[in-house]
């Protein structure tokens, strides 16, 4: 994904659905969302085809509004990844009893 791809996401109870570049869509499970340095990031848990969660890596996004006067947000790569690494080390702090986290 590059940096400047934007995703418009439609939530459905915690699974939310967004386009990738192709114009797939893909399901997520939201996990978080959290505040780092007055940016916010998601971070979601890919959704295989059978609605299981699929264990692997979570996906962590940038949170930005949309230029128009509605209440959608987009959400964009991040590619630093200084702050991929700090925004999930908050992640892992805050679920550290509920994941088994493997380094």
């Amino acid at each position: 994904m590059d940096e400047n791809e934007n995703f418009e996401g439609e939530e459905l109870d915690n699974i939310i659905i967004l386009n990738d570049e192709d114009g797939n869509e893909v399901k997520f499970e939201f996990l978080d969302l959290i505040d780092y340095e007055d940016e916010e990031y998601i971070v979601l848990l890919p959704v295989t085809e059978e609605g299981e969660e699929e264990e692997g890596e979570v996906v962590i996004l940038k949170v930005e509004d949309t230029d128009d006067d509605s209440e959608e947000e987009s959400y964009v790569s991040v590619e630093n990844e200084d702050t991929l690494n700090k925004v999930f080390e908050i992640f892992k702090e805050r679920f550290k009893d509920d994941f088994d986290f493997v380094d």
